[in-house]
């Protein structure tokens, strides 16, 4: 079964469309995808079919009876239209050949795409191929008109070669068709590697990327050369979410480190770009997330669709270059004070406003909310308000797990909005390595009074909290370091981070700190922090002491970050330090499971390394000396030459 994206056709395609659209998903291989009218530079051809053996094929699909065709020719086809009058239109068979030479001319742009060598040197080094489909016309019809004259049979589908329904059909041959669509063969020896995967969907696919390293021109002078090994995109499955077209809600829900808010941006960016004249909300619930999700948008939206751009793009950085769009993000009470002129008091009222029409609020056409499980009710009622009823475009991205604030009972039944049947899971954490998975769920595990919730599945209807699956990437295991005073913890937090940023070349902007508990009547934790830090001289910034300072936060900025742990969600470093561990569970905290949550999140903020340390007792700490000296034990008992 070949991987769609999206993975639904929309409810506007057309009959034939909905065919080879179910035809291709149930007999390609498993490793081929299948890309439904992607918009390529301005052009969207109907299908582009990417596979290792294959290379790259477009098709052409046309629903064109035998009564449709008027007259036609090599180049222009006249045809008779439901309206009654005549239509000139080119030949399909050029159509999906000018779609593929687009695509051509695109990746060849890219030499580690490109045969370097030899007679098919500057080409690109795998086949691309072009074809098209008459999803209502059979081979007989073909034969008897005299169409094959006007397009050869090796560049043709007829009705009979893509539905399984009919007499005749063979996935075997349907498969060697489109394997020959080739006008020129060369290099059918060649497979694609998954590198080269990775390239083509980068260039052709801008809101796939995630980032990019340029290298400087180097061998080739007039070129800009992309380094592969630095190329991120999003998997299939996250970009087949950000892609899937559609009206009414939808719901996807995702563990820590799933992409969740990548897949909410590049959404806003695909919906941004279909309908430039839509009013496009993005809401979060803290003030750092909605400062780097405003960033993370704006450099999508920013970024050119042709990598040779990136040369221009790069010489006009720092300057006010950016170009508007028509998408708005906010924290809630940011956009609740702003924009509706309100405030958490003044919600319930105004509700009962709008409930008896007595409201004018602004409308949105699409609304993506991000970390939607610590939105209470009443903000997703309101939010349904102000949602235009003809688009019914809202998103709502979570994760259980991370909850904290408690939800009471269902979505449909506190807010009318409902996600029954429109909801998908993202379980495959990409953000940490195993190591920190495992340390991080079996923690939650152990603690969580929803661990019963737990559940595995492909639907997340009823679904509590998804266990999270990690990726092959592997690192050092996390550190847990009981200490005797938060001055000790200090000490060795500043140790751990000068070798990190010496030897391990982790820039200063990867650092955060997390705490929390800021200070007691005793000790200000976050004020000896800051004096040791300067005392070292490392630059830092408290992006947690004000809101004028969660405004004003910039991920970029090369200092080691200080923040509470909930305005750290949706964030990630290279590095994180939770300090002064002891103070979770919280004392004053009555809802433990919010600090079970907290820590949760604190843990899944760190990329490739995670140090907690404490100086004092608490059911949380009390937990890792347990870890740490079953770790010890076990380290103890292996041979030397493997420790």
């Amino acid at each position: 079964m070949a991987y769609m994206v999206p993975e639904v056709i929309r409810s506007s395609a057309t009959v034939g469309e909905r065919l080879l659209f179910r035809t291709l998903k149930e007999h390609l291989p498993d490793d081929y995808m299948v890309y439904y009218e992607p918009e390529i530079q301005g052009k969207r051809p109907d299908f582009v079919i990417i596979g290792p053996d294959l290379g790259l094929v477009v098709l052409e699909v046309k629903d064109y009876t035998k009564q449709t065709l008027h007259q036609i020719n090599q180049d222009e086809w006249t045809l008779h239209t439901a309206s009654g009058r005549m239509e000139t239109v080119k030949n399909p068979f050029k159509q999906a050949r000018d779609y593929a030479h687009h695509i051509s001319n695109q990746l060849r742009k890219d030499q580690n795409l490109v045969q370097l060598e030899g007679n098919y040197r500057g080409l690109l080094k795998f086949p691309y191929g072009y074809g098209t489909v008459f999803t209502r016309l059979k081979q007989e019809d073909f034969i008897k008109h005299d169409l094959y004259s006007i397009i050869s049979p090796e560049y043709v589908l007829c009705r009979d070669e893509i539905d399984a329904e009919e007499e005749g059909f063979s996935a075997e041959i349907l498969i060697e068709k489109i394997q020959g669509m080739f006008t020129i063969i060369t290099r059918r020896s060649y497979i694609l590697t998954a590198d080269d995967i990775h390239a083509i969907r980068y260039h052709l696919f801008p809101e796939v990327r995630i980032s990019a390293e340029i290298r400087p021109p180097s061998v080739y002078q007039d070129q800009l050369l992309l380094s592969l090994h630095n190329i991120k995109t999003m998997d299939l499955h996250q970009e087949s979410m950000a892609k899937q077209l559609g009206d009414k809600h939808r719901l996807i829900r995702g563990v820590a480190g799933s992409g969740k808010t990548l897949v909410l941006a590049s959404r806003a960016k695909i919906l941004a770009k279909q309908h430039p004249e839509w009013r496009i909300l993005v809401l979060c619930y803290g003030i750092p997330l909605s400062r780097s999700l405003q960033q993370m948008i704006d450099r999508k939206m920013d970024e050119p669709e042709d990598l040779l751009d990136w040369g221009m793009a790069a010489s006009q950085a720092g300057s006010e270059t950016r170009a508007k769009h028509n998408i708005e993000v906010y924290n809630f009470h940011e956009w609740l004070s702003k924009v509706m002129k309100t405030s958490d008091h003044g919600i319930t009222e105004l509700l009962e406003r709008l409930e008896r029409k007595e409201a004018i609020v602004p409308a949105y056409e699409a609304i993506l909310i991000d970390e939607g499980q610590d939105f209470e009710p009443d903000w997703l009622k309101l939010l349904s308000y102000v949602l235009n009823p003809d688009t019914k475009n809202l998103l709502l991205v979570e994760d259980r797990a991370q909850a904290i604030f408690k939800r009471k009972s269902s979505l449909l039944q506190n807010t009318g909005i409902d996600f029954r049947g429109r909801s998908r899971i993202l379980s495959i954490n990409y953000r940490n390595t195993a190591q920190i998975v495992q340390f991080a769920w079996d923690f939650y595990q152990r603690h969580s009074v929803l661990k019963r919730k737990v559940q595995a599945g492909s639907t997340t209807d009823g679904v509590e909290i998804i266990p999270p699956q990690s990726t092959k990437r592997k690192g050092p295991e996390p550190v847990i370091m009981r200490c005797g005073t938060f001055q000790e913890e200090m000490d060795f937090v500043i140790k751990q981070v000068a070798a990190l940023h010496k030897e391990k070349k982790v820039p200063l902007s990867e650092i955060v700190i997390l705490y929390r508990v800021k200070k007691n009547y005793r000790f200000s934790y976050v004020e000896y922090m800051q004096r040791q830090l300067a005392k070292h001289n490392l630059p830092f910034n408290w992006i947690t002491q004000s809101a004028d300072s969660k405004r004003d936060f910039d991920r970029s900025s090369e200092t080691i970050k200080i923040s509470t742990i909930d305005s750290a969600k949706g964030l990630d470093f290279q590095a994180v330090f939770i300090v002064n561990a002891e103070n979770m569970p919280f004392a004053l905290e009555e809802v433990e499971e919010r600090e079970v949550s907290l820590f949760y999140i604190g843990m899944t903020r760190a990329l490739d390394w995670l140090h907690i340390s404490y100086s004092g007792d608490s059911k949380f700490t009390l937990y890792l000396d347990e870890v740490r000296n079953s770790s010890l034990k076990k380290q103890s008992a292996m041979p030397l030459k493997q420790r």
